[in-house]
């Protein structure tokens, strides 16, 4: 039987802050202070943005073998409108580069950002005759975020791909998120933010090997100094030491350094 209860008390648990912050936000009346002109909704904006970090997580999990990646990304958007595409180095002899597509719209209901969108993981150099199934796949999401007070912004988003990596059947995955802007440090910008994560699948070992759900979180510290952002994370999951990737799932700290144009 597909096992949803930790998956719904993570999805309640984020939920209510998110609610939370929209309340918060009518009563001191930012919806009408933030309410964009409708010209400026309407307009155009493009960034591309470069990045190096010393280990690439993807929910806990070490897609690079504990080792640096580089990570490239363009974006667009127009209006409620947005797409971009990511790149990635991944260890994995049949699939060395991974490029994820996406795309989405963001209405905005009073306080409330609302994303709801689609994400191709694409392996272009991928060898399907050497893994066990079908290493591209589709990933729809949707989520809400919303700043009760100023400076702290909440936010939960859900995703479902009806067929996993190597066509290991559909994973749920639902994500809290919340970050706290410090005044600054010079010329330093610092955030404190932290993320607390849940998968689950409905077969064995269609996520971690041994394991068919696991919870994920980081916490971290961000510095950001003109267009530069420079990121102090701590990660970890509840993957038992049992777990055959374990050994990629574990605690570990993670330095990512980013720089965004124009």
């Amino acid at each position: 039987m597909f096992k949803i209860n930790g998956l719904l008390r993570l999805a309640g648990a984020a939920a209510f802050a998110t609610a939370a912050a929209g309340s918060a936000a009518l009563a001191d009346g930012m919806a009408a202070a933030e309410a964009p002109a409708a010209e400026e909704g309407r307009k155009f904006e493009w960034s591309v943005t470069v990045s190096a970090t010393s280990d690439y997580l993807f929910r806990g999990i070490s897609t690079n073998c504990e080792d640096p990646a580089f990570q490239p990304s363009i974006d667009a958007s127009y209006g409620i409108l947005y797409a971009g595409i990511w790149g990635s180095n991944v260890c994995d002899e049949s699939n060395p580069a991974e490029v994820d597509l996406y795309a989405g719209i963001k209405p905005v209901l009073g306080p409330v950002t609302f994303d709801f969108g689609v994400i191709y993981y694409w392996y272009p150099n991928g060898d399907d005759t050497v893994a066990p199934g079908e290493l591209d796949y589709v990933e729809l999401k949707a989520g809400a975020s919303g700043e009760p007070v100023k400076n702290l912004s909440v936010g939960v988003t859900f995703y479902w791909t009806p067929d996993y990596f190597e066509e290991t059947g559909d994973v749920w995955t639902v994500e809290g998120n919340a970050g706290y802007t410090l005044p600054e440090v010079g010329i330093f910008t610092p955030t404190i933010s932290g993320v607390l994560g849940y998968v689950e699948s409905e077969e064995l070992d269609a996520v971690v090997t041994g394991v068919d759900n696991y919870t994920y979180w980081n916490v971290g510290l961000a510095l950001e100094v003109e267009k530069f952002t420079f990121d102090f994370r701590y990660w970890d999951t509840d993957v038992p030491a049992s777990s055959e990737d374990h050994g990629i799932t574990d605690e570990r700290f993670v330095f990512t350094t980013k720089v965004t144009l124009p």
